[in-house]
């Protein structure tokens, strides 16, 4: 299964696929015809006392010596073409399947676990393929090629080599299946490590400010020195590959020695094939160690290659119907009987019961506590997730009868971590439209209020953002956001928490230019502060991922105590939703 999902990825690269195997053969051929061209010069040649034959069988080596040089260049040029367009086709091929993931299949990876991948895995797979374009061709065509000859020249000598063949068949066993676990275990914490490591730069101000790097780089070192231990377990057991063949190379050589030199004295066996002999041990034996490797290498990469091969495989649980619905009627939403759980048929739901309708061009504040699901039930609404019962239907139609593209193209969300790209202010304004126009982008900027600061930076709209926005305010880059998603020109508009870090006044502002120029637009405002939602329409209030209430502020004030008690800690300085207020 591994192995064919793999192998999809070969498109582009067949032809050299196919010619480093077979030139690394014709190199093979031209090494073990030299052995025997060097008994001749010995045998007809220096013993005869015949120049002549010295010279011809000379030519004739030089000559294949020559050939095998330039196919195994042909062989090492062709494999590398092959194993660098493999690990191209990998990596383009995980990032492509990637993108087709909805939330609940990114949820099965890590993102360092996706980086491993994409990075460490298809480097050891890559050299893999290599070897198995040359070694895994060359070697044992090499040992078959060798043998053969042997049994050619003398069939009792030979018969040492196959008796170290076993030997090291039994041992190289026994070595691959106790390393084949220990670099399963390595991968993942490749994982932990790279994990670690984005966890900290990402979070490197918290850090500083909180004082805490000699914590993080104490957790660095334990997660390195656990890759370290893993590693070199794994490699103690491997180094006894060396001792093991230098026991069976020179084992093979004494007893050649012995037992060829015997022969030659009872005149059985000449000096040129005794010397023949000795060159196909060395091959032979080489060839043995370079099957060794190609065990290791692949002991090494099979692991990766498994995790490759579960991103390829994973397929997006999210898809396009057979007849996609292409055009969105309204900004009208409709939850019937929705129940929502992140893990499927455990019955534990993030959200249940869910009865819910929102009229188009209507304006929605859903307030609740932390961990009260008011993330996920804005998710369901462009199909980020897939409902367990129920259904959600935006324009009339159930969501999952619309083309994706097309549903998320008329939903606008601003999540709650804001993500700026490394690039201009206009490059990342025209996330929301490709070809949006300049006084475009200014009214968009208008209505977020991001024209404030971004007309007093000295290149405006062409100021560059550094990768995460770490050159702009947190305040700043949600009004981007909120900008980027106003481009898209969508029917419903969702600001999960997005106005948390702006001040009071500039999300008044926000709010009242949402109401005079996008008024047809449906608006769900997620928000911790009371005064981001209470001109809503209608308020939502959520409570253990179920609604504990709705209506609008002043009826919530008087029929809802969890929004009445919310209301009072915040009017008496608290602040938020989690804040406990005074007694």
């Amino acid at each position: 299964m591994m192995i064919a999902t793999l192998l999809k990825q070969t498109r582009g690269i067949k032809r050299s696929s196919v010619l480093a195997p077979l030139f690394s053969v014709l190199e093979v051929v031209m090494e073990v015809l030299i052995p025997l061209v060097m008994s001749g010069i010995i045998d007809k040649g220096i013993e005869a006392g015949n120049i002549r034959n010295i010279y011809i069988y000379g030519a004739l080596m030089l000559f294949l010596a020559m050939l095998s040089l330039f196919f195994g260049a042909m062989a090492g040029k062709h494999a590398a073409i092959a194993s660098t367009g493999f690990a191209c086709n990998l990596r383009d091929a995980m990032y492509e399947n990637i993108q087709t993931f909805s939330f609940s299949n990114i949820d099965k990876f890590s993102t360092s676990g996706l980086v491993t991948r994409m990075t460490t895995d298809v480097t050891n797979v890559q050299n893999a393929y290599q070897m198995i374009l040359r070694m895994c061709v060359r070697a044992p065509f090499m040992l078959v090629c060798a043998l053969f000859m042997c049994f050619f020249i003398n069939i009792r000598l030979s018969l040492i080599y196959v008796c170290a063949m076993a030997f090291l068949a039994v041992v190289l066993g026994t070595i691959i299946k106790k390393t084949m676990p220990l670099f399963d275990m390595v991968f993942k914490k490749y994982d932990e490590l790279n994990e670690s490591v984005q966890e900290n730069v990402s979070a490197i101000r918290v850090v500083k400010a909180y004082v805490r790097e000699d914590y993080e780089k104490e957790k660095f070192t334990s997660a390195v020195n656990n890759l370290y231990d893993l590693f070199v377990k794994a490699e103690l057991i491997l180094v006894k590959n060396g001792p093991v063949m230098l026991i069976a190379v020179y084992g093979c050589i004494l007893a050649i020695s012995w037992f060829g030199g015997g022969m030659i004295v009872h005149g059985s066996l000449t000096t040129g094939e005794l010397t023949c002999m000795f060159s196909y041990v060395m091959n032979i034996m080489m060839s043995l160690m370079m099957l060794s490797m190609i065990f290791v290498m692949l002991t090494i990469s099979s692991a990766g290659g498994k995790r490759i091969a579960e991103v390829l495989n994973e397929k997006a649980d999210i898809v396009n119907g057979a007849s996609p619905v292409m055009t969105v009627a309204d900004g009208s939403i409709d939850f019937e009987n929705v129940s929502f759980s992140y893990k499927k048929g455990t019955g534990d739901y993030a959200l249940a019961d869910i009865d819910l309708h929102i009229d188009s061009g209507e304006t929605i504040g859903i307030i609740g506590g932390t961990g009260s699901s008011k993330s996920t039930l804005v998710s369901l609404i462009s199909r980020l997730y897939d409902v367990d019962a129920g259904a959600v239907k935006v324009g009339g139609v159930n969501v999952k009868d619309y083309d994706l593209e097309t549903l998320r193209n008329n939903v606008s969300v601003v999540l709650q971590k804001n993500v700026l790209f490394k690039g201009t202010i206009l490059d990342n304004l025209r996330w929301g439209k490709e070809d949006a126009t300049l006084e475009e982008c200014k009214n968009a900027c208008m209505l977020a209020c991001a024209d404030e600061f971004i007309n007093k930076m000295p290149d405006g709209y062409n100021t560059v953002i550094e990768q995460g926005g770490t050159n702009v305010s947190g305040g700043q880059r949600q009004r981007l956001c909120i900008a980027r998603a106003l481009l898209k020109s969508p029917a419903i508009l969702i600001l999960d928490d997005s106005t948390s870090a702006v001040d009071t006044a500039t999300d008044a502002k926000i709010r009242e230019a949402f109401r005079s120029s996008i008024p047809d637009v449906t608006k769900i405002i997620i928000a911790q502060r009371i005064s981001s939602v209470e001109d809503a329409d209608r308020i939502i209030v959520l409570e253990d991922g179920r609604i504990n209430g709705i209506g609008t502020h002043e009826e919530l004030i008087e029929s809802n105590e969890i929004y009445r008690d919310v209301y009072d800690s915040q009017i008496k300085g608290s602040g938020d939703f989690d804040g406990k207020g005074d007694d």
